[in-house]
């Protein structure tokens, strides 16, 4: 879908935040001169009013009957296609479509990786084109990571590829675009976002979207997961990571087949299953046809994204580690076993979205940190469930109204001996905070760090 393929025809836009804008503005330039009208919250609108654009409508109720009115609808991602409204207008014709797909239909001839996966997409598509440069590649840095596509529609020079994050709510995009990435790489799949999708089943099916319906040429696949492991995709070549058909790890050492390449132990990646999304990138950059070894040490100048396992400071005998966007338990694991052995007082709770936390407190019956201080909407019902492990442990399991009583319960647990306060929440920010990235900053403040200093992604945009 080409923007000028909307040119004379009923085009709404459902949402104002920078996805939404972007996506306005993108139209703008290409359709000066066309009627829009705006779906938005009232909060929005004064700022959309602000244009002073006499062609854009500006509403503030999204009904079935308002949205049927368009055979066009560009939402912003957060806008759930399953929404009884979009439902109903769907059934009337009305097309949705995102960002994403209109960037991909002017740009159908890109040379772009497309990296999604429940987590690690952001470390593994900023890794990307941080080796990419390193290797003398001008290479854009997009998508869900924080610049929307539509915000670099017509750079001046195009970028030789495009490293592209892609959410569950953007990975069906792609295929509605009509176009065809180069690559795509899924790295794992885990319960998540099941109020947007609806359902765990459905979230996969989004999800492998990029993969069933895009038909990327080459789709870059985690040989260790067991979802992605029973694909078949007819109309893609597989190429795999994480066992020794390919990139993959064995202790510390990253081995190319069978072929030893580094020691990874001393990179800036925290974590196994961070090393792990280096041989996705690895995997990646060889199905962009170039030789990836000579690219492997250039994993040891990059900087790590912040609110992913990132150290903020030490006071009092206190390590502060923010992981803010961990939102699914299996992340909260993940992040805990990074500071295995060391004395850890977790933060756990959030929005409620009603993923399951028993993995997770089977978890903590074999190895428990020294505290887990539960707050947020589903704290409660994640301290029921630890309370028996806790009965029957060393664990100190404490409830807290908010973040910064957490933190209070979680230095009083760690005493004079000191430790780690691990921010890895294993739920999303929604309530008290806008997003992710806010509760991080919070975190630090509380910390007694400047969260200005903690906030900024390297390498956004093209470089």
């Amino acid at each position: 879908m080409r923007i000028s393929q909307l040119d004379g025809r009923r085009v709404a836009l459902w949402g104002w935040g920078r996805e939404g804008r972007a996506a306005y503005h993108a139209l703008r330039s290409r359709l000066p001169r066309s009627a829009l009208t705006l779906f938005c919250s009232v909060e929005e609108a004064a700022d959309a009013r602000g244009l002073g654009d006499p062609l854009l409508a500006i509403e503030t109720m999204a009904s079935a009957e308002r949205l049927a009115a368009f055979e066009f609808v560009i939402k912003s991602p957060g806008i759930s296609p399953y929404r009884a409204e979009a439902q109903a207008a769907a059934g009337q014709g009305t097309r949705f479509l995102g960002g994403t797909a209109l960037w991909f239909g002017e740009h159908a001839d890109a040379r772009t990786v497309c990296v999604t996966g429940t987590k690690g997409k952001s470390t593994t598509t900023s890794l990307l084109a941080h080796l990419l440069r390193a290797g003398g590649h001008r290479t854009a840095l997009a998508g869900n990571i924080g610049l929307p596509l539509l915000e670099a529609l017509d750079p001046q020079p195009m970028p030789e590829f495009w490293a592209i994050e892609l959410s569950s709510y953007q990975t069906g995009d792609v295929g509605a675009s009509g176009a065809r990435p180069e690559v795509a790489v899924a790295l794992n799949l885990y319960p998540e976002h099941l109020d947007w999708h609806g359902s765990q089943a459905r979230y996969v099916e989004d999800k492998l979207r990029l993969l069933t319906e895009a038909k990327p040429c080459i789709a870059v696949l985690n040989a260790n997961d067991a979802v992605l492991a029973g694909l078949r995709l007819p109309d893609s070549e597989i190429r795999w990571f994480g066992d020794g058909r390919g990139w993959h790890l064995r202790g510390d050492a990253l081995w190319r087949g069978e072929r030893e390449i580094m020691d990874t132990a001393g990179l800036p990646l925290p974590g196994r299953h961070n090393r792990g999304n280096l041989c996705a990138v690895l995997t990646a950059i060889e199905a962009l046809g170039l030789d990836a070894a000579p690219l492997a040490p250039a994993a040891a100048s990059f900087r790590p994204l912040p609110n992913r396992l990132q150290p903020i400071g030490r006071r009092d005998g206190i390590d502060y580690v923010n992981d803010s966007i961990s939102t699914t338990p299996h992340a909260t694991l993940a992040a805990l076993e990074v500071y295995a052995g060391r004395r850890i007082a977790v933060l756990v709770g959030g929005h409620d979205r009603g993923l399951d936390w028993q993995a997770f407190a089977d978890a903590m019956r074999r190895q428990a940190p020294v505290a887990i201080v539960t707050m947020g909407q589903n704290g409660p019902r994640i301290h029921e469930l630890l309370a028996p492990i806790a009965a029957q442990s060393d664990v100190r399991l404490s409830a807290a109204r908010d973040l910064g009583e957490a933190m209070q319960q979680a230095r009083a647990a760690l005493g004079a001996e000191g430790g780690v306060i691990l921010l890895s929440p294993g739920a999303p920010s929604y309530g008290p905070y806008k997003d992710y990235v806010a509760r991080g900053r919070h975190f630090a403040e509380l910390a007694g760090f400047d969260p200005e200093a903690i906030s900024a992604i390297a390498g956004l945009g093209i470089a």
